[in-house]
């Protein structure tokens, strides 16, 4: 026997035990490789709902390949996340009235490093809470020193092949953080803005003027150019004339460019291209000069810097000095003010404006034009490539031709269209950062500003033969050294042969990751694996959806609906929900709205759940590409589904254990199968079917909904309650293969269910295998996974079964029109002319009757409905009180009436239908239908009685 269900007891200790015994390590004796890379986390992260998603399925993908026989390898890391963390640590100094400045560099780095040996393995820890099989003896960390040197490595090849250079270009940069940022980390804010329409007076004639519309007048200063339309006959007679650049004395021209759209605003739009993305390829397209008024703290330089498009400085020129110095927001105010004052200003109109900001500090992103390093994706080496189909191509070309090939195949197909969208437009990739903490890009500068590019300083001075040479203080973009993991993690180094590891494990055989970061991560990795390996990364990639709340909302701590795994398994009361909530808000402000939304969504806190079921609930979510609306009602259900395994199995060793059950050199071999037993096997062989392709698909959704029908239906409430009657009621033959089939389909069954709930598989399979000669392995997570065999598929016994199920159904409907309380037995009389022996004796106990007996004739009862089924007559023999029965049907239509004319008015409503939430609207419509189908029953049973 069971003590009860309880999660926590058997996580950690299970969990201890699998990984101490190593038995997370690939394993090379196995002829057939699967291999997985996770997403390396942010060592700054703590697990979210998305990590648990993705992690449930990657996971789930490990363990059944595993059981299959596969030396599988899921490669587990994560990523020392440049900017994040260096805003972590720089939060604690300043705490202390320290800045990193303040420390230097090398200090700087120390501090960053004692922070990330204290604190930086929170993410891998609550990996194992979710039950990651991981092989945690390949852990990475993305700045450990392995990587550091195959970074360096890939930089100084990648410079050498032509394909890395230095240049200035127009980038993200953050004025708070002082970096270039890439577009993951730029957030669209939707903001109130507004239109500033500015006249720009005809050099030749300035009471003739064009009138521009800008929502950042401040860059006007920065004006090369004003665009419009080729065809626009407006302004036709203009294009090449000179205007005054208001309050600037400086004159720029009219050009003509299709970028301009005729029919939006005016027809006229201000080029500035040293601040504007979509007005650098306009300048770059007139060859126009790029004019950089702002400095990189995003204030308005006293001397204009003035470049061409190949980074040679031009002749700069003094910008008007009443703005010298002042932050860009401020000049914007004084510029506003001058052009009203100097009648340029037509009008201000407000307007709603995307904004881009800094995901970590909120400031407002400049486009600023930057010396940085970037990586040439239209170029092609110069020697030094792997011979492979990919030999010769540019980078760009060979993540094209991967998936082009069908090598690499994304899942959903259509997110290929999204990839090859991006590739189509690629741009060179701005590869440096402006931060301390990262791989610090391997350059040196001698006194002349020549670049050596090398794996170490003493190489740089032998090859410069300078005394004196200065290192580029940049670091590398986190996502380059992310990059390299496919092979990085793998043991390569450059010019030796390939590992053990890289002949197995490359190309993968999946990548489990969001579509977020198809362009940042997917690609690039397809891009440096081909080029550096010859081969690409992996086979598969899987995109998930998003995990949202209820009601389809982002997941976002200031809403209040965030939902942390870990507490979900261990659960928390709503004191210390609240508490964890409201500490460390990156706006303390909005602490009562967090309050207020937790208090709603978990009036009682959150009960615990444990893993198990929190992992079916994320595989019952995983169809392909949809968003995840988190229901917590469903985690609980799914509990609940843990406890019935639990007691299940609980039944099973009542009846079992200490019995002859066919088992072992001294059991009795079982004979006398019955039906129902044929039966279950034969649905098990069919379930071993549908999960084994639902796994092998990454259909998790339809191999939880397989497993939870086939354990819960099929096992759970038909056979157990089928085998209490053969235990009860059957000869000794029939009881031993009745306990056979209990114990053999629920140690399968286990099995089957161990990818998603490894943990209560685990502890239930070291009870139950050892019982029914299948414990040959020390763990299930080693055991053999199932393997359909069609041969227990006994159609004879599928179609008895359905004939039950059906005769059982019917009783009880007849039950149910009767209003028979269920702690009534009656009776049951069948008229058939075929012999129902081998049904009846099931009734009884499945449909609470004192009997069931077949008869030639139903006896004569003038107050007892009688069913029909396949020709058979079937009557239950009982007095039924019509007065009292009456008076209950009378007072249920009561009730039903009451509730029905509610939930009427609610609908109907004005405006309820359009304005409240959709789902709420759905969930009304269903009850209502529900309750129109009772009371439908109901007067079907008053006009009977009648």
């Amino acid at each position: 026997m069971l003590n009860k269900y309880n999660p926590s007891e058997i996580e950690t200790k299970h969990y201890q035990n699998w990984e101490q015994n190593g038995y997370f390590a690939a394993d090379f004796s196995k002829s057939q490789s699967f291999s997985i890379q996770l997403p390396p986390p942010n060592v700054t992260g703590t697990l979210h709902m998305g990590h648990a998603f993705n992690q449930t399925i990657m996971d789930g993908l490990a363990r059944y390949y595993r059981m299959k026989g596969y030396n599988t390898c899921w490669i587990p890391g994560t990523d020392h996340a440049g900017i994040a963390t260096q805003i972590v640590v720089e939060r604690q100094l300043a705490a202390q009235n320290i800045s990193r400045h303040d420390l230097g560099r090398e200090q700087f780095l120390e501090k960053v490093w004692e922070w990330k040996n204290i604190s930086g393995g929170t993410i891998t820890q609550q990996m194992r809470r979710v039950g990651c099989s991981a092989d945690w003896a390949r852990e990475y960390f993305t700045m450990d020193e392995t990587r550091a040197e195959a970074v360096t490595a890939v930089f100084v090849k990648l410079y050498n092949q032509g394909l890395i250079y230095r240049g200035k270009r127009l980038v993200n940069w953050d004025p708070v953080l002082g970096t270039a940022v890439s577009d993951l980390e730029v957030e669209n804010v939707e903001t109130d803005g507004s239109m500033w329409h500015i006249r720009y007076p005809l050099a030749d004639n300035p009471d003739e003027a064009v009138v521009v519309a800008t929502t950042r007048p401040e860059t006007l200063l920065g004006d090369v150019a004003v665009a419009v339309h080729p065809e626009d006959e407006r302004y036709t007679h203009l294009i090449g004339k000179q205007l005054i650049l208001p309050l600037t004395g400086r004159t720029i021209p009219v050009i003509a460019d299709e970028y301009v759209e005729k029919d939006f605003g005016s027809g006229c739009v201000k080029i500035t291209p040293a601040h504007d993305f979509n007005d650098y390829e306009v300048g770059k397209r007139h060859d126009t000069q790029l004019i950089s008024v702002l400095s990189l703290d995003a204030k308005i330089l006293a001397t204009a810097e003035v470049f061409d498009y190949h980074s040679k400085v031009l002749e700069s020129f003094r910008l008007p000095e009443k703005y010298a110095g002042l932050d860009r927001f401020e000049a914007r105010k004084q510029i506003v003010a001058d052009l009203d004052e100097a009648g340029l200003l037509v009008k201000t109109e407000p307007h709603k404006l995307m904004t881009p900001k800094g995901d970590r500090t909120g400031s407002v992103i400049e486009p600023m034009l930057t010396n940085q390093w970037f990586v040439a994706m239209s170029a092609t080496a110069n020697g030094g490539e792997p011979d492979s189909e990919f030999k010769g191509m540019s980078l760009a070309q060979k993540a094209k031709h991967a998936t082009e090939s069908g090598q690499v195949r994304f899942i959903p197909e259509n997110w290929v269209n999204t990839y090859n969208q991006w590739m189509n437009n690629i741009q060179d990739w701005c590869i440096s950062r402006q931060l301390w903490w990262g791989h610090q890009i391997p350059a040196w500068y001698d006194e002349n500003g020549r670049i050596y590019v090398t794996h170490n300083e003493e190489e740089a001075q032998k090859l410069s033969g300078s005394v004196k040479l200065t290192r580029d203080e940049d670091v590398l973009d986190t996502w380059f050294s992310s990059a390299l993991v496919p092979f990085t993690t793998l043991g390569w180094k450059d010019g030796e042969p390939e590992t053990e590891s890289m002949k197995a494990f490359i190309p993968s055989n999946v990548l489990v990751t969001g579509y977020e970061i198809i362009f940042f991560w997917v690609a690039r990795m397809i891009m440096m694996t081909t080029h550096i390996v010859g081969k690409v990364p992996f086979r598969d990639v899987y995109i998930h959806g998003i995990v949202r709340d209820h009601e389809g909302k982002k997941m976002s701590k200031s809403e209040g609906n965030v939902i942390d795994p870990v507490d979900l398994i261990d659960g928390i009361d709503l004191d210390n929900l609240l508490i964890k909530r409201t500490t460390g808000l990156r706006k303390p402000e909005t602490a009562p709205q967090v309050r207020k939304a937790t208090e709603k969504l978990f009036p009682e806190g959150i009960p615990a759940m444990g893993t198990d079921a929190l992992r079916f609930t994320m595989a019952s979510y995983a169809s392909l590409g949809r968003s995840v609306n988190f229901d917590f009602k469903r985690a609980e259900g799914y509990r609940n589904f843990c406890n019935k395994i639990w007691n299940a199995t609980n039944f099973v060793l009542m009846n079992t254990e200490d019995k002859d059950c066919g088992y072992g050199a001294t059991a009795t071999e079982p004979r006398g199968y019955s039906f129902p037993d044929m039966w279950i096997v034969g649905r098990l062989n069919q379930t071993i079917e549908q999960v084994t392709q639902a796994y092998e698909t990454y259909r998790f959704d339809l191999a939880a909904e397989s497993l939870y029908s086939f354990v819960w239906n099929d096992y759970c409430d038909w056979y157990l309650e089928l085998a209490k009657v053969q235990l009860q009621t059957g000869c000794e033959s029939r009881q031993r293969a009745t306990r056979h089939t209990l114990l053999c389909v629920l140690e399968v069954s286990l099995r089957l269910l161990h990818p998603i709930m490894p943990f209560i598989t685990e502890e239930l399979w070291q009870t139950i295998a050892p019982m029914c000669d299948a414990k040959t392995a020390d763990s299930i997570m080693l055991a053999p996974f199932p393997i359909y065999d069609s041969e227990w598929i006994d159609q004879t016994a599928f179609d008895k079964m359905n004939t039950l199920q059906e005769l059982i159904g019917v009783v009880r409907n007849l039950r149910g029109g009767m209003g028979i309380a269920p702690s009534v037995k009656a009776p049951l009389f069948v008229e058939s002319a075929d012999n129902l022996a081998d049904y009846l004796k099931y009734l009884p106990m499945m449909a609470r009757l004192t009997e069931a007996t077949q008869v030639a004739t139903l006896p004569e009862n003038d107050d007892a409905p009688v069913a029909v089924m396949n020709g058979a007559r079937l009557m239950l023999k009982v007095e039924v009180d019509k007065a009292a029965e009456t008076a209950r049907l009378n007072k249920e239509a009561e009730k039903l009436q009451k509730a029905l004319d509610k939930l009427n008015a609610k609908l109907s409503k004005p405006g309820y239908t359009d304005k409240a939430p959709a789902h709420l609207v759905e969930k009304d419509k269903a009850e209502l239908a529900e309750l129109e189908e009772k009371m439908a029953k109901v007067k079907v049973g008053l006009a009977k009685l009648a």
